[in-house]
């Protein structure tokens, strides 16, 4: 004789499947049976007026596999998209949850009078794989990766030289490289993707390599290095900017994390990486925040970049004294432009004079970084950018060393 079509047991159990499940499509797996069965079952028990029974839902052992590998796929999507950043540097790159703060060395209240403070050296736009013809800009300049790589050795033993054989009592704790952003050249413009000296990828191994040694050779002069990173625009893998997750669609950022990793065990040097477009930290009283600057547009044919970067930094000011987090001296690249005042610091570039400035009308100028010391009592002192290109203008020193016409 044949079983009933449904029977009491089987309306409970799609009952209290759905009660469960809370979806017909998952309740049918649970159950092992197809949708439209469920489906049936389901309606003829709320028509009879089953309520749930609160008793676990039985079923066979490959349906209770199909459900745990359901729910594992659910919660592996939902961890995909619940990235954070301790999640990133813990798991991903086996770092600290957290990124480090900045060393005692750098806030010593306390360091001998003698000394003349703590050399910072402002590398950003470095713009690396770039490819700049002189042929269209007048002859005044040429780039690409070989004269990239040159050109950040130069500017590692010019800033050692400078702050060694040029200065009285050359006793430093350490020096803190401030990575500024645009870093690489990237894929943001078609232009730049057809035109760059080597891809994308190849770009960012080859800037790590160099990044490496420049931090290598400072640690070993200089004895500690602190390395406070923000992202720029040029490294985005995104067609706009992005106010979210700004940092983690930054190529920038990747290459600082890898270069953490690379030296988590060297304890001279120390990373700074917040995940946010700001990097706030002090040397000595003195407070710094280092942004890209790319977030500050206008200027005109007579001011240049200093209306927005005024404006802005007026703006960023106020913002941060109402978060308890106000600053003496913003830094930051982006504008190409060498401006090194007391509440400013403007990089220069490493790429130097370029197809879009020359079009643009521009002023030209030297391929070069920012460099200064703050002093434990004075602040910001000495100034000195780096230069970084040999095709500098020179003049015959055949006068004495002061004239007037």
């Amino acid at each position: 004789m044949s079983q009933p079509l449904n029977t009491e047991e089987q309306l409970q159990a799609a009952v209290d499947a759905y009660s469960v499940c809370q979806n017909k499509v998952e309740s049918a797996k649970m159950l092992g049976i197809p949708r439209s069965t469920f489906d049936d079952r389901l309606d003829r028990a709320i028509g009879r007026g089953f309520k749930p029974s609160g008793v676990v839902v039985k079923n066979n052992e490959d349906t209770t596999k199909h459900r745990i590998a359901t729910l594992e796929a659910q919660l592996s999507s939902y961890k995909r998209d619940e990235l954070t950043d301790k999640y990133i540097r813990s798991k991903i790159f086996g770092l600290s949850e957290t990124s480090s703060a900045p060393p005692n060395w750098l806030i010593d209240s306390n360091p001998p009078k003698s000394s003349p403070g703590v050399p910072t050296l402002l590398c950003s736009d470095w713009h690396w794989g770039e490819k700049i013809d002189p042929t269209q800009i007048g002859g005044v300049n040429k780039y690409n990766i070989e004269i990239a790589q040159d050109r950040a050795k130069q500017l590692v033993n010019r800033a050692i030289d400078l702050l060694n054989n040029h200065m009285v009592n050359p006793k430093y704790p350490g020096i803190v490289v401030a990575l500024g952003g645009d870093m690489v050249s990237g894929d943001i413009h078609d232009e730049l993707k057809e035109t760059n000296d080597i891809p994308l990828i190849p770009s960012v191994v080859d800037l790590f390599g160099t990044l490496i040694w420049c931090i290598e050779t400072l640690a070993d002069k200089f004895g500690k290095v602190f390395v406070p990173c923000v992202t720029g625009n040029h490294g985005r893998t995104t067609i706009k900017i992005r106010a979210k997750d700004r940092a983690y669609t930054s190529l920038d950022w990747l290459t600082y994390v890898l270069l953490e990793k690379h030296f988590k065990n060297d304890r001279r040097v120390t990373f700074f990486i917040p995940s946010g477009p700001d990097a706030y930290y002090r040397i000595y009283g003195h407070r710094y925040l280092l942004t890209h600057l790319d977030q500050f547009r206008g200027g005109d044919s007579m001011i240049g970049a200093l209306g927005p970067l005024t404006r802005g930094d007026h703006k960023k000011r106020s913002r941060n004294m109402q978060i308890n987090m106000a600053y003496d001296t913003m830094i930051g690249g982006h504008f190409h432009q060498l401006i090194q005042l007391q509440r400013l610091m403007v990089n220069g570039s490493l790429c130097g004079y370029n197809e879009y400035a020359y079009a643009n009308n521009f002023p030209y100028e030297n391929p070069r970084q920012a460099m200064w010391i703050t002093h434990r009592d004075h602040g910001i002192t000495f100034s000195m950018p780096v230069n970084v290109s040999d095709a500098i203008e020179r003049t015959e020193h055949t006068e004495s060393w002061v004239s007037i016409k």
